[in-house]
């Protein structure tokens, strides 16, 4: 089931993966359905830097932090969550790299599909305390109406890709706040 237009072309590019693979035998097909990927590589030299107003949270974070953006806006805080506001799995990009390569190397006959999350759930306000604690810098931020379609929670199953591919999210949010920071800071 889809909530937004985003999700239903996701679901749209998975059925033509697999009738493609149906048709072609011989065809291998790894679907990675992967969640709220976040933070940049510890070098500092690559990392999210998109065109105008960013559409994830932390891109939006870190340009608040570097005064490009005057605050973030948080869409809601009445979901029925630790407080209030929006539950997500994000996981750091180097682990989400690394579930690429491990999934590219057990590739096998026919369709595969594995969740990529941490499989636990993080809200909006708990990744923006978390920012301006580990990297000392003021988020201010605005509690606005929910977005349509949104949901209160939504965390992966990522048990198959840990058993299958022998893959496990090992960053956590700390890692993934200091390293969109440390990014943000290097990108002039």
């Amino acid at each position: 089931m889809t909530t937004n237009p985003y999700g239903e072309s996701k679901v749209m590019s998975e059925r033509t993966l697999m009738d493609t693979a149906r048709a072609n035998e011989g065809f291998a097909v790894s679907i990675l359905r992967y969640f709220n990927p976040v933070g940049a590589h510890t070098s500092g030299l690559l990392g999210e830097d998109p065109n105008g107003i960013p559409n994830n949270l932390m891109p939006f974070v870190t340009k608040v932090a570097k005064g490009q953006l005057e605050k973030l806006n948080i869409f809601g805080d009445d979901y029925d969550t630790v407080d209030g506001t929006g539950v997500r799995d994000y996981i750091h990009v180097v682990d989400l790299a690394k579930g690429h390569v491990k999934a590219l190397e057990k590739l096998d006959l026919g369709v595969n599909v594995y969740n990529l999350g941490t499989g636990k759930g993080t809200s909006v306000l708990e990744l923006v305390h978390a920012f301006m604690e580990i990297n000392g810098v003021e988020i201010p931020y605005e509690i606005v109406g929910r977005r349509s379609g949104d949901l209160a929670s939504c965390f992966a199953d990522a048990s198959k890709a840990e058993r299958e591919l022998d893959w496990k999210a090992e960053l956590g949010i700390d890692d993934m706040v200091r390293d969109s920071w440390r990014f943000e800071k290097n990108n002039k």
